[in-house]
C-alpha cells in the first residue's frame, strides 16, 4: 500500500463523515417539522457506511500478501429513514393537531443527534490527522532521498 492508497482511505472517510454531519444538519432542522410534502412529520434519517472495494475476505489476503485487491476506505451505502415511531405532543391549537389534540412530531432525539454529531466530528478529525501523518511521511521520505 503506497502514500495514494493511504491518502485516498482518509479522503473517503472524511466524504463520508461530511455527509453524515450534513444528514445530521438536516435532522436537527427539522425537529420540530410536523408536515412534510409527502405528508405526516419529518422522519430522522440516518447513513448507512460500509467497507469499499470488497470484503474482509478480500483485506485479509491483501494484508498477507496474497492478493492485491483489498479494502480501499468506506462507502455510503444509502441513507434510509428511521422507523422508530413519532412522539405524540398534546398540542390542541396546532394545525396539524388529530381529533383527540395529538400532534406527531418528528422521531429525532436533539440529544442523540449531538452524541452522534461527535462521534462524526471525531471520525473527521482523525482521517485528518492520518493524512497530516501521511503528508509528513512523504516529506521524511523526501529528504531521506535528496541526502
Amino acid at each position: 500500500m503506497g502514500f495514494m492508497d493511504s491518502l485516498s482511505i482518509s479522503a473517503s472517510g472524511m466524504t463520508a463523515e461530511r455527509l453524515r454531519m450534513d444528514v445530521i444538519a438536516n435532522n436537527l432542522a427539522n425537529v420540530n417539522t410536523t408536515r412534510t410534502p409527502g405528508g405526516g412529520p419529518f422522519r430522522r434519517e440516518q447513513v448507512v457506511l460500509s467497507p469499499a472495494g470488497g470484503s474482509f475476505g478480500d483485506a485479509l489476503a491483501a494484508a498477507t500478501g496474497d492478493s492485491e485487491s483489498g479494502l480501499k476506505g468506506v462507502q455510503v451505502t444509502a441513507i434510509v429513514p428511521d422507523t422508530s415511531p413519532f412522539k405524540r405532543v398534546y398540542e390542541p391549537g396546532h394545525p396539524d393537531a388529530d381529533a383527540q389534540g395529538y400532534v406527531s412530531m418528528p422521531n429525532i432525539d436533539t440529544v442523540t443527534e449531538m452524541v452522534d454529531m461527535m462521534g462524526a466530528t471525531r471520525a473527521y478529525e482523525a482521517n485528518v490527522a492520518a493524512v497530516d501523518a501521511i503528508k509528513s511521511m512523504a516529506e521524511k521520505a523526501i529528504e531521506i532521498g535528496r541526502s
